[in-house]
């Protein structure tokens, strides 16, 4: 009997072990597979209660701070029902601090994360720093704070300390709303996606051969004509300048910048079928929804031009607080080269008239560049280094690599694969300073993934295509190279699927990957 009481007893300590160790390895997996992968990760023993009586300390008089607190509510309230009361922090307060410290001399984007059983510290030298340390909490919790309805789950966040800062100043995605259109509801969600990634910056593509998707009141043609057709013929649409503005908020208050372009000379059918005037033969071209491309130009040689494009940056600057617009300048096959060459130096000249800053695809490089034009490495590496040695910082954002239209493999049903296959690994597995010769990393400004719309059509079609791709690329721009390995990171994303289910996001499930 001896023998069967100690055999028990040791089965009881056994089954207690394996139970207090379950939520142990969920803390730790949480803190283990963050997304970017921060600077420093120190784990520390317990965990911090999120509650109903939790409090968010902030200075009251920051009206900064007030938005970000209200963001923090506004993410965690439809999971778990808490409105968590707003305070003026003092030195012996409990529960969650969000601090701006502006005598912190790091980027605006870093922060430190302190997490003990008593309080959460949020630390930074500017709002985008709270802000991520806010994203960065929200993976620290457990997946069911990304439900849309309230949940009965044990609300812990592990203790830990992180310190955190990005390695590239432009992290972003491109999205193309001219070959199909989507709309703001669609858009604010893609925001809500890259930002969680701590990505900070939006590229939205408003205009193409397929149609024109930005109100410009002084051409009232533009939408009323240009943009009534998308890819496959359907009825496109176009975002009105209030629309625009609020889109431009909404992306402000997740610290994202908005930078629009409008696609020229070539890339330019909705406008050439909307005005007469803006071709050389003083007729409309027709309505476009294929997806060839090269074959329009504006008229480079006619005053008209000009003036049509002195209105349109006119307009667009006004609508876009960011120091940046995209010109374009690519795959204007069917513009002469010694045309193009004056209209895109003419082109900078009118943007910089508009108090902005012109980036433009690579090709612009053949160009004089003014100063601070920015130029997007995407297919010619033999441009892009002209652009560096004319003064050009890159974006980088090669189609081989980083373009989310490209299909994962063979089978893929959406997407086009003229740049190659890009799974995940593929996609993870580059270094921006170390992709071609003669760009090194004092060339770069940051990391963009674009993606084209051409066989995108709904929002779970951007979803399909954008992730688990989008998590490496937001960690590309984020770490170190040195800090990042794939056999590690894949690992990370594993995790990240049930994140992503609690998030409603219809993700690929590569084989690359070991999905928990």
């Amino acid at each position: 009997m001896r023998f069967s009481s100690i055999s028990f007893s040791a089965a009881v300590l056994l089954l207690l072990t394996v139970a207090c160790s379950e939520p142990a390895k969920e803390k730790r997996a949480a803190i283990d597979n963050l997304i970017p992968k921060p600077s420093s990760v120190k784990a520390d023993t317990g965990s911090f209660q999120l509650a109903a009586n939790t409090t968010l300390n902030i200075d009251t008089a920051n009206l900064e701070l007030k938005k970000l607190a209200g963001y923090f509510n506004t993410l965690i309230k439809p999971a778990t029902g808490f409105e968590l009361a707003v305070k003026p922090a003092a030195n012996d307060s409990t529960g969650i601090d969000l601090i701006i410290d502006t005598t912190i001399k790091k980027s605006p984007e870093a922060y430190t994360l302190s997490i003990n059983g008593k309080k959460v510290t949020i630390k930074a030298g500017g709002g985008a720093g709270v802000f991520y340390g806010i994203q960065t909490i929200r993976q620290l919790l457990p997946d069911a704070i990304e439900a849309t309805t309230k949940s009965e789950t044990n609300w812990t966040i592990p203790a830990a300390t992180i310190v955190d800062e990005p390695s590239y100043e432009y992290r972003g995605s491109m999205l193309d709303i001219a070959r199909h259109f989507f709309g703001p509801k669609d858009i604010k969600r893609y925001i809500d996606l890259i930002s969680f990634y701590k990505m900070n910056t939006l590229h939205l593509h408003l205009s193409d051969d397929q149609g024109w998707r930005i109100e410009i009141k002084s051409w009232p043609k533009l939408t009323e004509i240009g943009s009534t057709t998308q890819v496959g013929g359907g009825k496109g649409g176009f975002l009105s300048q209030e629309e625009y503005k609020d889109l431009v908020q909404y992306a402000a208050d997740r610290y994202i910048t908005i930078i629009p372009e409008i696609d020229m000379p070539g890339h330019t059918n909705a406008a050439l079928a909307s005005y007469a005037e803006l071709n050389c033969n003083d007729t409309a071209t027709k309505l476009y929804s294929g997806i060839e491309v090269g074959f329009s130009t504006l008229c480079t040689n006619k005053e008209v031009t000009y003036k049509f494009l002195d209105d349109v940056i006119r307009e667009l600057a006004a609508l876009t607080p960011g120091k940046y617009l995209h010109i374009g300048g690519d795959e204007s096959h069917a513009t002469k080269k010694e045309d193009y060459i004056p209209f895109m130096e003419k082109v900078q000249l009118l943007v910089k008239k508009h108090g902005k800053l012109a980036i433009g695809w690579d090709e612009v490089a053949n160009s004089k560049l003014e100063p601070n034009t920015v130029a997007q490495y995407w297919a010619d590496s033999a441009n892009s280094v002209m652009a560096i040695s004319k003064g050009a910082k890159l974006i980088m954002s090669p189609a081989r690599k980083a373009y989310l239209d490209m299909q994962y493999d063979s089978t893929s049903k959406l997407g086009l694969h003229w740049a190659g296959y890009i799974e995940v690994d593929t996609a993870y597995t580059w270094d921006p300073a170390n992709l071609e010769p003669g760009i090194k990393r004092e060339n770069i400004w940051g990391v963009e993934a674009p993606l084209w719309t051409e066989t995108i059509v709904t929002m779970d079609d951007i979803e399909y295509m954008v992730f688990p791709r989008l998590p490496g690329y937001a960690e590309i721009a984020w770490t170190p190279t040195a800090s990042r390995s794939w056999d590690e990171y894949k690992v990370r994303l594993g995790y990240h699927g049930p994140r992503m289910k609690a998030m409603q996001i219809d993700y690929y499930p590569s084989k690359k990957i070991d999905w928990k």
